[in-house]
């Protein structure tokens, strides 16, 4: 890990969250969202007569979900520095610069990379599970670190 960054976090008495809540906070947030889409679609959902009519919808829906992902990780993160998953989970999202909340611009760098590291079949996520300091890609990009609330 960065030498400044954690004596940084050890100054203010912050630990970095682990694998397994951040894993638990992105299981949560992806049901919500899951949850949410099928709700705002259901009426194309409850006519459609097959499963390749439904694994058609989906598909029509993907670029609509990427984006509610987007705005959702932002919006949450810029706000209150943690998803609804990561609330729950008791973790939160900083600025490494500057040990805060992260402002509008890194919350959706974040929000898009992230959406860009599921594109690449989740291979932002595994970097954070092999990193010292636990950051995927949108935590490299946006210079982020997920911390214990």
């Amino acid at each position: 890990m960065n030498d400044e960054i954690q004596n940084r976090l050890h100054n203010e008495g912050i630990t970095l969250a682990s694998n397994r809540k951040r894993a638990m906070a992105f299981f949560i947030d992806e049901m919500l969202l899951s949850f949410l889409l099928i709700i705002s679609i259901w009426d194309s959902f409850a006519n459609a007569a097959t499963t390749e009519e439904i694994i058609n919808l989906t598909n029509e829906f993907a670029l609509e979900f990427m984006l509610m992902k987007i705005i959702y990780q932002a919006f949450f993160v810029m706000q209150y520095g943690a998803s609804i998953g990561k609330l729950i989970m008791k973790i939160r999202v900083i600025n490494t610069k500057t040990m805060q909340t992260p402002n509008v611009l890194v919350a959706l760098n974040r929000g898009i990379f992230r959406v860009i590291s599921e594109l690449f079949l989740y291979l932002g996520f595994l970097w954070g599970l092999l990193n010292p300091e636990r950051q995927t890609w949108h935590d490299k990009t946006a210079s982020t670190l997920v911390v214990d609330a």
